[in-house]
């Protein structure tokens, strides 16, 4: 070639790959920003009215496990016998949601509850007791490891004549901008199937059947559909819901967790929210699900208010009600994951004021059999302890190979006490319209029964209240975490959705 010629051409060429470049930029740029910000699907950012109940129809629930020092295991279990009571009293409906439903163990060789089995066996009794019931499970893309592992405890009740949704991730919003974006422009549309592979199933124990390396890039978008919840209707007609932290999972059957049971018109809007994320993930069916109606003129004698919450409004919700805290008043949290920026803020703005703030956090060390470095927990509370002059108190839960999986906000105004509890962690992804949450909120006098009880559980693990010996929390010294690396690496994966809370 012509050295002029050449000499022509070599910017040319080098000019088209800078365009090439910047367009490929400005095509990733919009992907992500679109899916970051693009509306959220119909049933999710929910804020139901607050409906008036009666005290006597709301029910506080929880699950414990402890090690005694003899080294016995002490477990305090209702959660999940009250889900059953709830699907065996099911008349003409029933819906659930729940995160994970499988039998996967991860690395953990304990000895465990079959949760998994145990409410598939339920729900098929009560099917064939009812033929004419109609059952919507919904559920995550997880328990069939996003399409290369089909479950088959979820096929098995498919063939039984259960309607089994499988939630549209797609349509959520993109909490790991940076690879989502990619995974949308090229990945995705290589599908998933169950062909055998070559990668380590890391729900499973070693030496399990591999999976596809599809699987894999599913599951690096760190999304979810986290609820927990279960409504139906009564002989009586009217409905009864529960939403929890706890998953009918056999891994997770010793993690501590929370519930609260209600009766009466605030589980319409379960349903409501449900049927929406069923039909957005492909369902076409329906189900007819009406609460009589309470006379205006009645009113309860004993009083509590109600609010389904789910996603950004658990966040906005549980910040309204701290930042209108002021000395004397008092904030309790007991949480599997915090790390929310805002959350962050508003506590340590409520301490300035003279709040007494009580947070127990798990110290993020055990994971189904696997260890943890404790992010972001431990990043997070020495963050607040030493921002506040300590005035944030903090303990940490004692586990011993299970989670301390709860997830409950207690904060007090004087006489009245506002009360979140549910399945969201307080981080980014499950608070800020990424991942799908659902929490209820109690407005209650904090002298009421009810109210008496929420605080007592509470300071029962922060006092370790129990039989002698007995040691539900540590001091804050015990994981206090002083490294900046990890600090900052937290911040890292808080802002960028690169994380897995």
């Amino acid at each position: 070639m012509d050295p002029v010629l050449e000499e022509e051409t070599a910017p040319r060429r080098r000019f088209q790959k800078r365009w090439v470049g910047w367009a490929f930029l400005a095509w990733w740029g919009v992907v992500a920003a679109w899916n970051v910000n693009k509306p959220t699907p119909p049933g999710t950012d929910v804020s139901s009215p607050l409906v008036t109940a009666e005290a006597a129809d709301v029910q506080f629930l929880y699950d414990l496990t402890t090690t005694l020092p003899n080294g016995q295991t002490v477990r305090e279990q209702r959660i999940f016998d009250e889900v059953f009571g709830i699907v065996d009293q099911a008349q003409s409906f029933l819906i659930a949601d729940f995160f994970l439903l499988n039998d996967m163990m991860g690395a953990d060789e304990g000895v465990h509850r079959a949760l998994s089995r145990e409410l598939a066996d339920r729900l098929l009794a009560r099917k064939a007791a009812k033929p004419d019931l109609a059952i919507l499970l919904i559920t995550d893309p997880i328990n069939d490891v996003y399409g290369g592992m089909p479950s088959p405890l979820l096929n098995e009740l498919r063939a039984r004549g259960i309607d089994v949704v499988t939630t549209d991730l797609g349509q959520l919003r993109d909490s790991n901008f940076i690879y989502s974006a990619l995974w949308r422009m090229f990945l995705q549309w290589w599908g998933n199937a169950p062909d055998g592979g070559s990668m380590t199933n890391p729900f499973a124990p070693p030496g399990s059947p591999p999976i596809t390396f599809r699987s894999w890039l599913a599951l690096a978008n760190f999304k979810a559909n986290h609820r927990k919840v279960v409504v139906a209707d009564r002989a009586d007609g009217t409905l009864t819901g529960l939403v929890t932290s706890a998953n009918p999972h056999d891994g997770s059957s010793s993690h501590s967790n929370v519930a609260l049971r209600f009766n009466g018109p605030l589980a319409q809007e379960i349903v409501n929210s449900e049927m929406a994320v069923a039909r957005f993930s492909g369902w076409k069916g329906h189900i007819l699900a009406t609460s009589p109606t309470q006379p205006a003129t009645i009113q309860p004698a004993d009083p509590v208010q109600l609010q389904f919450l789910t996603e950004e409004a658990i966040r906005d919700h549980l910040v309204g009600a701290i930042d209108t805290t002021r000395n004397g008043d008092a904030v309790s949290i007991a949480t599997f994951y915090l790390s929310d920026r805002k959350i962050v803020s508003s506590l340590l703005a409520s301490a300035s004021r003279g709040v007494k703030v009580r947070l127990i956090l798990d110290p993020n060390k055990d994971a189904f059999g696997r260890q943890k470095d404790g992010v972001p927990n431990r990043p997070v509370a020495t963050e607040l302890v030493r921002r506040s002059n300590e005035q944030i108190q903090v303990r940490w839960y004692r586990t011993h190979g299970e989670q301390f999986h709860t997830k409950i906000a207690l904060v007090t105004h004087g006489d009245r006490l506002i009360a979140s509890l549910g399945s969201a962690n307080l981080t980014r992804r499950n608070i800020g319209n990424y991942n799908l949450e659902a929490n209820v909120a109690v407005e209650l006098s904090a002298k009421s029964p009810l109210g008496i009880e929420l605080i007592s559980y509470f300071d029962r693990l922060w006092n370790n209240d129990g039989p002698p010996g007995t040691s539900f929390t540590a001091a804050f010294g015990a994981w206090k975490d002083d490294d900046t690396g990890r600090y900052w690496r937290y911040r890292l994966m808080e802002a960028t959705g690169l994380s897995t809370f």
